[in-house]
C-alpha cells in the first residue's frame, strides 16, 4: 500500500513530470528568484525546496484526495490557504452540533472530522497567518488570530449548546445569529446570587417531584426529572417578556412535566395540587387575591391536563398573563389553540376594517415531547401557520422536552431524521440542542431564542435534551423495555446535585447551605400537605352542569328594521369609482340591489353578508376561516372582491355605515385540525368575537375530528372553558360521492349533551340571518355555546331555500319549520313526517307539483340539539287521527339524524302511533359513488316518503 500523503505539505501533490518540472524551477529561483513565476516564488519562500517523497500512484493519489473533506489545488497559495481556513470555519459553524456536548447521560463518538485541520490541507502555523476578521469577525477580544478563531468557533459550536441555523436562508438573520453566538451576546453573566437563586429553583423542582413519589405512590404525575432545568429555562422567558412589557404570554404543553410547571411557572399552590391526588376540594386554596386564576367545569379532568392563568406585575406596575391551556392526552393538539389565543391577544377589534395587530403584545411557548414532534403531524400543520397573513403571531418559541424516548420507544424506531427538531428546519426555524444537565446553558437558549423571536418575528426551537429519571408514568418499570439507557440512568446523579456541586467547588455556596435549602423546601411542601383534608366527602359526585347550562337559550330578538337592511343592501353594492369588479360577478351582486323596496328575495349568501353587517353595527367583531372561504367553496359569498386591472382587494364590510367591530375573512391553508384549533383558541381568549370555521366540505370535518371530541364539545365540562364558536359544514347529498355529500352530523349529535352545543341543519336563508344573529347575542352571556351548522351547497341558489326580505325584518329563529299547505285538516292528516336539511327542500319541490296529500303533514327540524321537545309535542298534539310518525332522510340509516331522533320520537308518539324510517339503508360508505345511482336512490326516498300506504 502506498505511503499516506501529508497533504499539509504542497509538494506531495506533485509527482511525475510535474514534479520534475517544480525541481527545475526551484534550481532556477535559486540562481533568480525573480525569473520565476510569482506564485511559485512565493511557495519556494514559504515552504522551502521541494520534498521528493515515496511515489504515489495516480489512483491512490486520487482516493487520498477523495476521501478529504476540502482539498487545496495542486499548487496552494496564501489566498487558498484563506479559502480553506474560512471553510473550515464554516464547517464548524454547520456541523459543530454533531460533536457537541449535548446528550447528559451518554457521551457517544462525535463526528469531528469536518471540523479536523488537515481535512482542509491547514496547520496551526497555517491558521496564525490569518487574519481574526476573516474567520470570525464577532470574535471577543481574547482572539488573536485565525487560530485562535477556530478554537473559539469549536469550543462555541461543540458545547453544551449546539446551533443549526444553515437553514436560515435569510441573510440579516443568519449573520445576526453568528454575530450573538460568536461574540457570547446571548450567554448571560450571572451574578453569584443569580446563581444560587437558579440553585434554589431547581431545588424547589427536584423537591416537589420527590415530594410527591414519596407521598403518593403509585399515582400517575410525568414527572418532569430529568427535564428539571425546563422550570428555570421557561422562568428566563416570562422574566424577560414582562421586562419588555409583553401583556400576555399563552403556554400550551403535554403532560410531562405539566404539574411542576403549573406550581412554579403558574403559582398553582401546592395545596391545591396536593388536594387533587387526595382526591379532595381543591378549590378552597385559590389565593384570593386572584393572582392566580383557575377554572373548573362539572365534570373535570386529570391534574395533569389543567391549565392556570396567573398575574404578575414588574417594577413599572405593567400587568402580565401567562396562561397555560388546558389539554388532553392528544400530545400536540393544543399547539394550534394556544397560537389562537396569542393572535387573539395581539388583536385590536373594536374598530371597522381590519383587527390591529401588535405581535409585541404576546407570545406563546409550545412545549412539546421528542418522539411527538416529528410524529405527529399537527406539528407540521401549526408550523405552517406561523408566517401566513391571517395566522401568524410574531413567532412562537418551541421547546422540545426531549428525554429521548417515547413511552418505551426509543428515538431509532420513533422518527427517520438524526433530531427530533428537523421538521422545524424545512420552514427556515432556527434550532439549538441544548444539554438540561447544564442550566445556564439552559437560560442562554432561552435568551438567544427570546431575542430573535423579538428582533425578526418567527418561530424558534429549543431541543432541551435530557432524559426521563423514572418510566413512563411513574408506574411503568423502565428496565424491562430499555434497560441498557435505565442502567445509565438510575447512576446518573440529578442536574441540581450537579449543579450545586459546581457551585460549591467555585466557593460560591456552602455544602451546609445547599443543605438547608433541600430542607426548607421539604419543609415548605410538608407544611402544604398537612392542611389539605384527607377526606372525599366534599366532593362533588352528582356532577350537574350550572343553571345557565341547563336552561334553554333566552329569547333574542334578531329581526332588523327594514330602513336599516336597506341602507345596508345598498351601501354593500356600493364601490369605490377607480375599483373594477369582474363584470359577470358585478352583475350577479347587482341583482341584490332593491330587494328590501321591491319584496324581493335574498339567497343564502346574501342572508350571511346581511347578517354579518348587522352583527358589525352592533359592535360584535367577525372572523371567518377556511378553505377558499373569502370567496366561497361554491362561488356563493365573494366578500372579497378584486380588482379585475390591479388585482387590488375590497372588502365592502369594512365600508358599511355604523359599523363598530371589524371584520376579516382569510381563505385558510389547507389544514382542518390545526385552523379548527387556533380558531377555538382565539374564541375562548376573546369571547365578544364571533368566530366561524367552515370546512369545504362538511367531511372534511373528520380531519379535526380531535378538536371537536376534546375541546369543543367537552371543554366547558371539563375545564370551564366557554367557547361560542360556530362551525359551518356543507352537508347535502347531490350526487357528487362519499366525500363530498356527508358533514357527519351522527358524530355532532352523538357526543351531543348537557346543552353543550347546538347542532342544526336549516332550509332557509331567513334561519341562517336570524341563527347567526343569536350566536352573536350570545358570545359574552352565561348561556353561550357553540354552533354546528350544517350549511347546504345546491340549496345556495334554490328557490325555495331563499327568503323574502320580510323574513328578516319581522322573523325569529324557529327551531321547527312546518311545510306551508299541508296538514290543514287535522282531522285527515294521518302521517306527520319529520326530517332536516336540504331533503326537505326536495320533498317541497314535489309536494308543489302533487294534489291530494291531506293526509300529510310534512315538519322541518332545524335545530337538533338540543332537541325541540315542547314544539314537536304540540305539533302531534294537533293531529287526533295521526297513525305514524316518520323520520326521513338521505344519509344511510345508521348514519344522519335517525338514531338520535327514533328513541325522542318514541316518547313523545301517541299510544298505537307507529315510528318508522325512510332512507337509505345501513351503508359503511355515506354515500353512493355514481350520480346515476344516487340520483335513483334519492327519488325512491322521495317516493316512499310521499306515498300513502293502507295498514
Amino acid at each position: 500500500m502506498a505511503k499516506q500523503t501529508n497533504y499539509a505539505q504542497p509538494w506531495s501533490q506533485f509527482y511525475g513530470p510535474n514534479l520534475g518540472y517544480v525541481i527545475e524551477m526551484y534550481e532556477q529561483y535559486l540562481d533568480d528568484p525573480d525569473s520565476v513565476d510569482p506564485e511559485l516564488k512565493q511557495l519556494f519562500e514559504q515552504w522551502g525546496a521541494p520534498v521528493v517523497e515515496e511515489p504515489v500512484s495516480p489512483a491512490d493519489h486520487e482516493a487520498a484526495q477523495t476521501h478529504q473533506t476540502f482539498r487545496l489545488p495542486e499548487t496552494p497559495t496564501v489566498f487558498s490557504k484563506l479559502v480553506a481556513a474560512v471553510k473550515l470555519a464554516d464547517s464548524i459553524r454547520h456541523y459543530g452540533h454533531l460533536a457537541a456536548d449535548t446528550n447528559p447521560i451518554v457521551k457517544e463518538e462525535k463526528k469531528l472530522r469536518r471540523l479536523e485541520l488537515d481535512e482542509y490541507d491547514l496547520t496551526e502555523e497555517d491558521l496564525k497567518r490569518i487574519p481574526v476578521a476573516f474567520l470570525c469577525p464577532h470574535a471577543p477580544a481574547h482572539v488573536k488570530n485565525g487560530w485562535d478563531a477556530i478554537l473559539h468557533l469549536r469550543k462555541i459550536y461543540t458545547d453544551k449548546i449546539a446551533f443549526e441555523f444553515s437553514q436560515v436562508h435569510n441573510l440579516e438573520e443568519r449573520n445576526w445569529l453568528i454575530q450573538q453566538i460568536e461574540s457570547g451576546a446571548y450567554y448571560p453573566s450571572l451574578a453569584n446570587k443569580e446563581r444560587v437563586a437558579l440553585l434554589r429553583r431547581l431545588t424547589e423542582v427536584e423537591g416537589f417531584e420527590k415530594f410527591i413519589h414519596r407521598t403518593y405512590v403509585g399515582q400517575k404525575r410525568f414527572s418532569i426529572e430529568g427535564l428539571d432545568a425546563m422550570v428555570p429555562l421557561l422562568d428566563e422567558l416570562v422574566r424577560q417578556a414582562i421586562e419588555q412589557e409583553i401583556d400576555a404570554v399563552n403556554i400550551g404543553m403535554a403532560h410531562r412535566g405539566r404539574l411542576n410547571v403549573l406550581a412554579h411557572v403558574l403559582g398553582k399552590p401546592y395545596e391545591m395540587i396536593f388536594a387533587e391526588f387526595q382526591h379532595a376540594e381543591s378549590k378552597n386554596f385559590i389565593p384570593s387575591e386572584g393572582a392566580v386564576a383557575i377554572t373548573y367545569g362539572w365534570t373535570g379532568d386529570v391534574k395533569y391536563h389543567l391549565g392556570a392563568a396567573r398575574r404578575l406585575r414588574n417594577q413599572s406596575a405593567h400587568t402580565m398573563r401567562i396562561t397555560l391551556a388546558n389539554n388532553p392526552s392528544h400530545l400536540e393538539v393544543v399547539n394550534p389553540v394556544v397560537l389562537g389565543y396569542t393572535r387573539a391577544a395581539q388583536e385590536d377589534r373594536t374598530k371597522p376594517g381590519v383587527p390591529e395587530q401588535k405581535t409585541e403584545a404576546s407570545f406563546a411557548i409550545l412545549i412539546h415531547g421528542d418522539a411527538a414532534f416529528p410524529g405527529q403531524g399537527i406539528v407540521a400543520e401549526t408550523l405552517n401557520l406561523s408566517q401566513l397573513g391571517g395566522y401568524t403571531t410574531g413567532g412562537a418559541i418551541h421547546i422540545i422536552a426531549n428525554n429521548m424516548i417515547g413511552f418505551t420507544t426509543e428515538s431509532y424506531d420513533s422518527r427517520s431524521t438524526t433530531y427530533a427538531s428537523d421538521m422545524a428546519k424545512g420552514f427556515e426555524v432556527p434550532i439549538v440542542h441544548v444539554n438540561a444537565d447544564d442550566p445556564e446553558a439552559c437560560l442562554a437558549a432561552a435568551s438567544l431564542a427570546f431575542a430573535y423571536r423579538q428582533r425578526f418575528k418567527k418561530d424558534f426551537v429549543i431541543d432541551l435534551i435530557g432524559y426521563r429519571r423514572f418510566g413512563h408514568n411513574e408506574m411503568d418499570e423502565p428496565m424491562a423495555t430499555n434497560p441498557i439507557m435505565y442502567s445509565i440512568i438510575h447512576q446518573h446523579p440529578t442536574v441540581r446535585e450537579l449543579y450545586a456541586q459546581k457551585l460549591v467547588e467555585k466557593g460560591i455556596i456552602a455544602e451546609q447551605e445547599v443543605e438547608e435549602m433541600e430542607q426548607e423546601v421539604a419543609e415548605r411542601l410538608k407544611i402544604a400537605y398537612e392542611r389539605v383534608p384527607k377526606n372525599e366527602e366534599e366532593l362533588d359526585f352528582i356532577m350537574d352542569p350550572p343553571k345557565p347550562v341547563v336552561d334553554r337559550l333566552p329569547e333574542v330578538r334578531t329581526g332588523v328594521a327594514k330602513d336599516v337592511l336597506h341602507r345596508i343592501n345598498e351601501e354593500l353594492l356600493e364601490f369605490p369609482a377607480d375599483f373594477h369588479v369582474f363584470n359577470k360577478l358585478e352583475r350577479i351582486l347587482k341583482r341584490r340591489s332593491g330587494v328590501f323596496m321591491q319584496n324581493g328575495k335574498i339567497d343564502w349568501a346574501h342572508a350571511e353578508t346581511l347578517a354579518f353587517a348587522t352583527i358589525l353595527q352592533d359592535g360584535v367583531p367577525i372572523r371567518l376561516t377556511g378553505q377558499d372561504s373569502q370567496r366561497g367553496t361554491f362561488a356563493q359569498r365573494h366578500l372579497v372582491l378584486h380588482d379585475v386591472k390591479t388585482g387590488k382587494e375590497y372588502v365592502p364590510l369594512h365600508h358599511i355605515s355604523g359599523a363598530k367591530a371589524s371584520f376579516v375573512v382569510y381563505n385558510s391553508p389547507l389544514t382542518e385540525a390545526a385552523v379548527l384549533g387556533y380558531e377555538y383558541g382565539y374564541n375562548v381568549y376573546a369571547p365578544e368575537t364571533l368566530v366561524l370555521w367552515e370546512a369545504q366540505f362538511g367531511d372534511f370535518a373528520n380531519m379535526a375530528q380531535v378538536m371537536f371530541d376534546q375541546f369543543i364539545s367537552s371543554g366547558r365540562a371539563k375545564w370551564g372553558q366557554k367557547s361560542g364558536l360556530v362551525m359551518l359544514l356543507p352537508h347535502g347529498y347531490e350526487g357528487q360521492g362519499p366525500e363530498h355529500s356527508s358533514g357527519r352530523v351522527e358524530r355532532f349529535l352523538q357526543l351531543a349533551a348537557e346543552n353543550n352545543w347546538t347542532v342544526a341543519n336549516l332550509s332557509t336563508a331567513a334561519q341562517y340571518f336570524h341563527i347567526l344573529r343569536r350566536q352573536a347575542a350570545l358570545l359574552q352571556k352565561e348561556e353561550v355555546r357553540p354552533l354546528v351548522l350544517m350549511t347546504p351547497k345546491s340549496l345556495l341558489r334554490h328557490p325555495l331555500a331563499a327568503s323574502d326580505a320580510d323574513a328578516l325584518v319581522h322573523g325569529a329563529f324557529s327551531p321547527v319549520l312546518e311545510q306551508p299547505g299541508l296538514g290543514t285538516d287535522a282531522s285527515k292528516v294521518e302521517r306527520i313526517m319529520f326530517g332536516t336539511g336540504k331533503l326537505m327542500i326536495d320533498l317541497a319541490e314535489q309536494i308543489g307539483k302533487m294534489e291530494g296529500l291531506d293526509w300529510l303533514h310534512v315538519v322541518r327540524v332545524e335545530e337538533l340539539y338540543p332537541f325541540p321537545e315542547e314544539a314537536v309535542q304540540a305539533i302531534i298534539a294537533r293531529y287526533p287521527n295521526v297513525k305514524e310518525l316518520v323520520w326521513v332522510q338521505e344519509e344511510p340509516k345508521n348514519m344522519g339524524a335517525w338514531t338520535y331522533m327514533e328513541p325522542r320520537l318514541r316518547a313523545l308518539a301517541p299510544d298505537g302511533v307507529d315510528v318508522s324510517y325512510i332512507g337509505r339503508r345501513r351503508r359503511a360508505s355515506p354515500a353512493e359513488g355514481d350520480p346515476v345511482v344516487h340520483r335513483k336512490e334519492q327519488e325512491r326516498i322521495i317516493r316512499c316518503a310521499l306515498t300513502k300506504y293502507e295498514r
